[in-house]
């Protein structure tokens, strides 16, 4: 699964000193609302009366709002610093995102496609681009083959393109265009020269085609005929009332003179990032008529995700196979939550000559597993292959050690009753050291197989992301990125049998493109030699270049405090922290002020990997220490259970461990250390300025969860707040008693408030439904009732991520200033 990461337009990063010089256009008006914090004044001498009024709120990204004004006055020092920084935070967010890669063989040689993205600050957008390459391999030598990547020499902007997907030979390419209205959905079908056709799919057929990386499954068949996809399924109609109010019988167009549409039964939705999404259904196109059939026989039950076609043989039926996941009951929310039940589906797809009005029957393929997602048959054929994160919807962590599982194709279609269902690759629990510590996968490449039937994929290792490769018929699992890196590697596709990935490392070094081949070592052991491409496409600036030279990183190793306290063997193992730092030597040999990371989850994991936000951060004179404390991805099953039922104790106490370890260690200034985290790194960042209330001279929270008890009833996801609150999954119910909600409020930063006095900024988000704001406002107002030092940044845009391209510069900007402050940087 390609990783997806954004930034910024060019012409920002070359105008930015003079737009700040210029006050006679509405560019510049623009550009200043948006790099100077929303709660601050601009004094100017000329323009005195239009910049001394701030608004509270954030502004959206056509520049308005509606919030009351403040006067708050800004001093020139202050000012000049944003200036500055905002300079330099540019050139970092300018740096492009490599979104997706294909390899496309011809007669002529293999051509790569990458699909890249930028920000467009202005437009508060991704510009998407692509870039086209020739692989050129000069075998004179059979170990230490060169290759060469032949970039054309301009990108194409994809202006519009929602998805991009070549056909498996590589001669047809389907461009996706989802409509921001009520427009059609456009499909347009790209030969090597010219558009070949161009269909318009109304509203009536289906809405917007699912792009979001989960339910997303966009997959041509083998003859290049069909393609099925994931899109909205048209809603019920609503119900119409004329101008004097009366009830219209039948159905209306929705430009009826006279007459208006009603409201309608209200249907529930797949929570945060899915605002408006609601059912998820299946869906063929001919790609030379335009006829769109949507498949019938799925219940409505079942929202459907993640289809491919099944191999095609002569004189046999063809099979969508998909992921399915129920909703009748409540739909709780999907992103970043693997603990949903989950299962992989079979339906046969019609041919012409059937009946339409007779559905086939939908075959449950893994009725004996409590999860089965991103399904992918073996080269041959022979097998199906599908993730499963059982782990996790059987222990109810949202996200957990994945297990790999395999189930026998019918050679003649004929699907059994039940299915064997082989276990590949187990749950680990408890490593040992330097093993592997279990499967972190969450996506699989469309194509990951080499011409053996070996496997490729990516997957979490402890601080890192490594690729690996897997006999499928033995079950041998090998590393095939190198095993003395610490940076992390991904799998970008496939070139016959050579691996293009791209490696990145902490701020160290933007990602590489690498190209892997395997060769034999004298003895004739399999090993894999790694050619860098050299012309990189990730270009920076001299400034952000000349900062990152002088960065450097390494992985800590951070001793358990409370050994006595652990359950299992695994939690007792060390977790890890990763620390950047300036490679140069201080004259008065004191260290650079220090901002400890915290990821969210707690079921997640910082990796070892490339960040622009972070990046700048350190470019800046900070130290970071990126602690993946007892709960994170990649150490094991034990690690990541261990936390569940001690929220807000042992997690807390495995920050101020690593902190602690980091200052005996002389890495770092016990009187200038910072937090900064976001979501349940933010209920970290909140629960430490309140239980070491003079550990932090700073702090930062995103989106943070403040308060359980106030959350529970309004977040997408009730049951992780009895999870981790209990432990298990048995305590959960839509109405809490009076002792759940007493626990939750014991268990949260709220109930440390009184202790607080580090000054903290928080970041919010208007339409998160994960962490609704109102959770980050009560306990904003509590700190401001005792007196505290509190700054306030809401976007009325933005959910739970806080990713869009103005409010993600925005907000480091200001995490930037807000610590300057307080470190005397």
């Amino acid at each position: 699964m390609a990783r997806i990461y954004t930034h910024s337009a060019l012409t920002c990063s070359t105008n930015l000193g003079f737009l700040f010089r210029s006050s006679s256009s509405h560019l510049h008006l623009h550009l200043r609302r948006l790099i100077f914090p929303t709660s601050l004044a601009l004094p100017h001498a000329k323009t005195q009366s239009s910049w001394s009024r701030r608004r509270v709120v954030a502004m959206d990204s056509s520049g308005t709002d509606s919030a009351k004004e403040v006067h708050v006055g800004l001093d020139s020092a202050t000012e000049e610093e944003y200036a500055t920084q905002s300079k330099l935070l540019q050139e970092f967010m300018s740096i492009p995102t490599l979104d997706k890669a294909w390899i496309l063989s011809s007669d002529s040689g293999s051509q790569a496609m990458v699909a890249m993205s930028q920000a467009n600050l202005l437009a508060n957008k991704r510009r998407k681009f692509m870039l086209s390459a020739l692989i050129s391999k000069d075998e004179t030598t059979s170990n230490q083959s060169s290759v060469n990547f032949h970039w054309a020499p301009f990108p194409v902007e994809m202006t519009g393109a929602s998805a991009f997907v070549p056909s498996p030979s590589g001669l047809k390419l389907l461009v996706i265009r989802n409509p921001e209205n009520e427009s059609p959905t456009k499909f347009e079908i790209w030969s090597s020269s010219q558009l070949d056709k161009e269909f318009h799919i109304p509203q009536k057929v289906h809405g917007s085609v699912y792009l979001d990386g989960w339910f997303e499954g966009i997959s041509w068949n083998s003859d290049e005929t069909r393609v099925a996809y994931v899109a909205e399924e048209p809603s019920p109609p609503k119900p119409t009332f004329d101008h004097l109010g009366y009830y219209k019988k039948g159905t209306s167009s929705d430009k009826d003179i006279g007459s208006w549409k009603g409201q309608g039964d209200w249907e529930d939705e797949w929570g945060e990032a899915y605002a408006g999404k609601k059912q998820p259904a299946l869906f063929v196109i001919d790609v030379d008529s335009g006829e769109v059939e949507h498949i019938k026989g799925v219940p409505r039950s079942i929202s459907v995700g993640q289809v491919v076609w099944s191999p095609n043989s002569k004189g046999s039926a063809q099979y969508l196979v998909f992921a399915g996941w129920l909703g009748d009951k409540r739909k709780l929310g999907l992103k970043h939550c693997y603990n949903r039940p989950c299962a992989i589906y079979a339906v046969r797809c019609p041919e012409p000559k059937d009946d339409a009005n007779e559905p086939f029957p939908v075959h449950n393929l893994t009725k004996s597993i409590s999860s089965g997602f991103c399904p992918r048959f073996s080269k041959d054929g022979k097998f199906l292959l599908f993730l499963s994160a059982k782990a996790a919807v059987d222990s109810g962590a949202h996200c957990s050690t994945e297990s790999l599982h395999k189930i026998s194709w019918p050679s003649d279609g004929k699907l059994p009753e039940s299915t064997n269902i082989v276990d590949v690759i187990e749950v680990v629990n408890c490593p040992d050291d330097g093993c592997f510590p279990g499967l972190y996968v969450t996506g699989l490449l469309s194509d990951p197989w080499l011409s053996d039937g070996t496997l490729i994929l990516s997957s979490y290792w402890r601080s890192c992301r490594v690729i690996l490769s897997l006999n499928l018929i033995s079950g041998e699992l090998s590393r095939v990125s190198p095993n003395d890196s610490d940076f992390s590697w991904s799998v970008l596709a496939l070139d016959g049998d050579n691996v293009v990935a791209e490696v990145s490392s902490s701020p160290v070094s933007v990602p590489e493109i690498k190209y892997g081949k395997k060769v034999l070592d004298p003895s004739g052991k399999p090993s894999w030699h790694w050619s860098t491409i050299q012309k990189p496409i990730f270009k920076c600036s001299e400034k952000v270049t000349s900062g990152l030279s002088s960065l450097q990183f390494k992985i800590l190793k951070v001793p358990v405090s409370n050994v006595s306290e652990c359950l299992t063997e695994g939690a007792k193992r060390p977790f890890e922290a990763i620390y950047i730092s300036s490679s140069e030597t201080k004259e008065n040999g004191k260290c650079d002020p220090l901002v400890v990371v915290l990821h969210g989850g707690p079921h997640t994991v910082a990796p070892c990997s490339f960040s622009k936000q972070l990046a700048y951060l350190s470019s800046i004179g900070y130290s970071l220490l990126i602690v993946n404390y007892r709960g994170s991805l990649g150490f094991g099953e034990d690690a990541l259970q261990s936390v569940p039922g001690k929220i807000g104790s042992q997690d807390v106490n495995d920050v101020l461990s690593a902190v602690d370890h980091a200052v005996e260690m002389g890495l770092a200034d016990p009187s200038r250390i910072t937090v900064l985290g976001g979501s349940h790194g933010g209920f970290l960042t909140t629960h430490l300025i309140g239980q070491a209330p003079d550990k932090f001279v700073a702090a930062a929270a995103r989106n943070p969860v403040c308060n359980i008890a106030s959350m529970v009833g309004i977040t997408d996801i009730p049951d992780w707040c009895f999870f981790e609150a209990y432990g298990d999954q048995t305590h959960y119910t839509e109405a809490p008693s009076p002792e759940d909600m007493s626990l939750f409020h014991q268990i949260s930063p709220i109930s440390h408030i009184s202790k607080v006095k580090t000054p903290t900024l928080f970041l919010l988000g208007t339409v998160d439904l994960r962490v609704p704001i109102s959770n980050g406002f009560q306990y904003v107002r509590a700190l401001k009732e005792k007196g505290a030092d509190v700054k306030v940044l809401v976007f009325p845009n933005d959910n739970h991520s806080l990713d869009r391209p103005q409010t993600d510069y925005e907000s480091f900007l200001n995490i930037a200033v807000w610590f300057n402050k307080y470190c005397k940087l």
